[in-house]
């Protein structure tokens, strides 16, 4: 199954935004990685183009995407109904392993990745191990049943504090439920859509 394995401290510096979660590393150096450190060279203006490729590639990175998936994504999000950039982050956070890291089962995206490709969550009482299955309102994602003991997912449970309108989750059952596609301002993510929309047009 493909996925980026490499290391997440320097692609958070080189985004300067701590996409994979908190980062020791990025509050010590928030600078872009390389063995010259901030350099005066590096600072330079960027072309339009740069600014939108690291848009999309900050975006690919933030969810776990790779290039020609993210290019499928937003083929599907410019034929939805709506404006096609909020479409494509739609299409991101309905994503399964989004869902199970938004619910708070994992701590993680990756973590959540991890859960999915085990075999540990539900949707709709059935198993599924895709972490890119695009979930619709009114899917039930659960925690397996045999699967509720985990150490990993109770701590995970138990440490999470957020809530998303777009989303119910049950704790006694372990389930949650998708009541509708996120609008925009219920993403936190910092990413600017509309970059990458201009660079997939030209």
């Amino acid at each position: 199954m493909a996925r980026y394995t490499g290391p997440k401290s320097k692609i958070a510096r080189r985004f300067r935004d701590p996409i994979f979660g908190p980062d020791k590393s990025l509050d010590r150096r928030n600078y872009g990685p390389g063995q010259h450190g901030p350099s005066k060279r590096r600072g330079g203006k960027q072309s339009e183009y740069a600014i939108q490729l690291g848009e999309k590639q900050k975006a690919k990175y933030t969810y776990g995407i790779l290039e020609r998936q993210f290019a499928n994504m937003f083929d599907k999000a410019s034929r939805m109904k709506g404006i096609t950039g909020e479409n494509l982050l739609q299409l991101c956070e309905a994503r399964l392993d989004n869902t199970v890291y938004r619910l708070g089962i994992s701590p993680s995206r990756r973590g959540a990745r991890q859960l999915v490709s085990h075999k540990h969550i539900t949707v709709n009482g059935e198993v599924v191990n895709i972490p890119s299955y695009t979930l619709r309102p009114g899917d039930v994602v659960s925690v397996r049943e045999k699967s509720k003991s985990l150490e990993a997912i109770n701590d995970s449970l138990t440490a999470s504090n957020k809530k998303y309108d777009w989303l119910d989750w049950d704790n006694s059952s372990m389930s949650g439920k998708i009541l509708n596609l996120p609008a925009r301002e219920m993403i936190p993510e910092n990413i600017k859509e509309q970059l990458i929309v201009e660079l997939y047009s030209k």
